[in-house]
């Protein structure tokens, strides 16, 4: 294998390993808010080590800093926004979502930008728009009603219910409305998350597109969002008053190894194959969508039906046929 296709390979890998890290961090009790913040502190440092950005091309008139304070905000919004997406939705169908994600700038480019359209480019955005509608659909059990599905924790708040008799009748009911009400919102959260993830990570795509048009330079840029992310994440923790743990703070040391990982293997990958920049492209985001699946399907036991399955393969064939062949 070429050292091009094992950056690639490691860069899918990477991926989706933040993904089942996310997806891991309810069971291991590891507040995520804390671990974004490390997890932007380590990116920040490993991309001034390893990528070593000009210091004098950081601080320019001609840096957009409106574009960069809008990434400090999306960049740890996105990254919460995939965290509640894995938890509810589960792997298969975040790592879809985030890797959708890329028809967002596609759509600005048209509207926005005056990019002319094509055929192909408005082929490739029906197959994504119909994926990520099929893969937003709820699964559930053949012949079950739709509120068999539930989440873990609306199981826990049925099982408590159930394992208690009711001392009276109105205790009862407030149980069973707020039982109702917790499935309720985790039939949304199903959906929501993911949906946001889709927004958040295409707008992120839109900025950084904006960012190079400016003049920034990709590692300054990429710096300087990673310092302004993780300084609006602290703020916002100081705000909050969490209840800082070193567990917390050292499962996002990984994440950022990771996340950091994912960008310089994908990077590489790209210099490593100069002459193929569609088969980094769709095999990049391919290889993510079909690890995602195996990792969610066979590790994480997701429940997956046959129109999710349809929206995968729709999404697959969205990447293929808007790669730049």
């Amino acid at each position: 294998m070429t050292p091009g296709l094992l950056y690639l390979l490691a860069s899918v890998v990477c991926s989706v390993a933040v993904a089942a890290m996310l997806k891991l961090a309810r069971r291991w009790q590891v507040d995520v808010r804390q671990a974004i913040l490390a997890n932007y502190a380590v990116a920040a440092l490993l991309c001034w080590v390893v990528l070593r950005p000009d210091p004098a091309a950081l601080l320019t008139p001609q840096t957009p800093w409106r574009v960069l304070a809008a990434l400090g905000v999306l960049l740890p919004s996105g990254f919460m926004a995939m965290a509640l997406a894995v938890r509810h939705a589960g792997v298969v169908r975040s790592d879809a979502a985030q890797r959708l994600s890329l028809f967002i700038p596609l759509l600005a480019a048209f509207l926005l930008f005056g990019e002319p359209p094509s055929t192909r480019k408005l082929a490739a955005i029906a197959l994504a728009f119909g994926a990520l509608f099929l893969l937003l659909r709820r699964p559930r059990a053949p012949g079950a009603p739709a509120e068999a599905v539930r989440t873990e924790s609306a199981s826990q708040i049925r099982t408590l219910a159930d394992a208690q008799p009711p001392a009276s009748t109105p205790d009862a009911a407030a149980a069973a409305a707020a039982a109702a009400a917790a499935a309720a919102a985790d039939r949304r959260a199903m959906w929501l998350w993911p949906l946001a993830v889709w927004v958040a990570y295409g707008l992120v795509d839109i900025l950084f597109k904006q960012m190079a048009r400016a003049g920034t330079a990709f590692a300054g840029g990429l710096l300087l969002a990673f310092a302004l992310a993780g300084v609006l994440t602290l703020a916002y923790l100081l705000w909050r008053r969490v209840r800082w743990a070193p567990r917390h703070l050292a499962a996002g040391v990984a994440l950022g190894a990771l996340n950091f990982a994912n960008i310089l293997t994908y990077i590489r990958a790209h210099q490593a194959l100069p002459e193929h920049p569609a088969l980094v492209f769709a095999s990049m985001n391919m290889g993510v969508i079909t690890l995602g699946t195996l990792v969610g399907a066979l590790v994480f036991r997701e429940p997956l039906t046959r129109w999710n399955g349809l929206g995968l393969a729709l999404a697959l064939a969205a990447i293929v046929l808007m790669a730049p062949w």
